[in-house]
């Protein structure tokens, strides 16, 4: 199926005055179908949510270099004039943001919010807008609708303001959708709710879906193609059951690893990945997760691994001097027990 978007070698370097430049996001590639979802999974700090930022044209321009190529029906958006970016936001491309609180405006009610979106890219007059954005804030999950159309975000709790951002996501039917931890605060009975509804709009309207979180449950049930992320690039890209039955890098190894098992003897210790993410050596000398991984030998700090194919399977590529070796069906086993329960 031909993409719908294609990001090519998107880099995003932070820039200030006496100091070092940081790349966030290095060289990172991967394309969305529509119909598909492609997951972005790593700890805080990876690079997610700058990488779709960056696709969103939402990063500050002082103090940013972003590189690359991001392609949307053969459209660079990242050399689009802004306001031609402004009409693509909401209409073509929406995203679910991680903080409601913030991407609210403290001083505008929650109907006038959403109505904006209807107005600005389907023309609606303000009362059937207002229909409309009834009919999304139920779809979601708000309970009395009408009522919340005039409260401002301070009088939603947190978890309907976040409900608010996907209802003005979703109110034009985007082509693609980015959603950044949709569910983080969100209690369980309502993550399931939302996922369904997310599920339905890829499967019915052909929506394709950038799904960013460290919430290895929403992965295995949601997402048809995972990217796993470490310090801003691509450690391994596979289809979310050959991940999951066979994760060939450590840092995937080690995040199925420190997943709780329901299948676990009383007293097991969980299996955590020693140290954090500020523990990495630049991809320029070597691999940025050497200094946390229990395989590193001496070619990890000498040379940059590539992110190349597995000889086995042309569509699970890996960057790695010392992958993990398959031991049978334990991850696999983990994985099926997730897609019972994506929440």
């Amino acid at each position: 199926m031909t993409a719908l978007l294609q990001v090519e070698d998107l880099t995003v370097q932070f820039n200030r005055k006496g100091v070092a430049p940081f790349t966030a996001v290095d060289k990172v590639s991967f394309e969305v179908a529509p119909g598909q979802t492609v997951g972005l999974v790593g700890e805080s700090g990876c690079g997610k949510s700058v990488t779709s930022l960056a696709i969103m044209r939402l990063l500050p321009k002082r103090g940013t270099t972003i590189t690359g190529r991001v392609d949307f029906e053969g459209t660079d958006l990242l050399s689009l004039p802004l306001e031609g970016m402004r009409d693509r936001r909401g209409r073509d491309l929406a995203m679910i943001f991680q903080d409601p609180l913030s991407s609210l405006n403290p001083v505008v009610p929650i109907g006038i919010q959403v109505t904006e979106v209807l107005e600005r890219h389907r023309g609606m007059k303000r009362s059937a807008a207002m229909v409309e954005a009834r009919e999304l804030l139920e779809s979601v999950g708000i309970p009395d609708p009408s009522r919340r159309l005039k409260e401002y975000p301070h009088q939603l709790s947190g978890g309907m303001r976040q409900r608010a951002l996907i209802a003005m996501a979703l109110a034009c039917r985007p082509r693609l959708m980015i959603a950044d931890e949709p569910t983080t605060a969100l209690d369980v009975t309502i993550q399931a709710q939302i996922l369904a509804l997310l599920k339905t709009l890829v499967v019915e309207h052909g929506t394709a879906l950038i799904m960013i979180t460290h919430d290895l449950g929403v992965v295995a049930g949601l997402v048809d193609q995972v990217n796993v992320l470490y310090g801003g690039r691509v450690v391994e890209r596979a289809d979310r059951h050959v991940l999951f039955a066979s994760p060939r890098h450590p840092y995937t190894h080690g995040l199925l690893a420190s997943i709780p098992r329901l299948d676990a003897g009383p007293g097991e210790r969980l299996t955590p990945i020693l140290g954090s993410v500020s523990d990495n050596i630049p991809w320029t000398g070597g691999c940025a997760f050497a200094p946390r991984c229990s395989r590193e030998i001496d070619t990890c700090r000498q040379v940059s691994p590539v992110l190349e194919p597995l000889s086995s399977r042309t569509d699970h590529l890996l960057r790695c001097h010392n992958p993990v070796v398959p031991v049978g069906a334990g991850a696999a086993t983990v994985a099926a027990t997730l897609e019972e329960e994506p929440s």
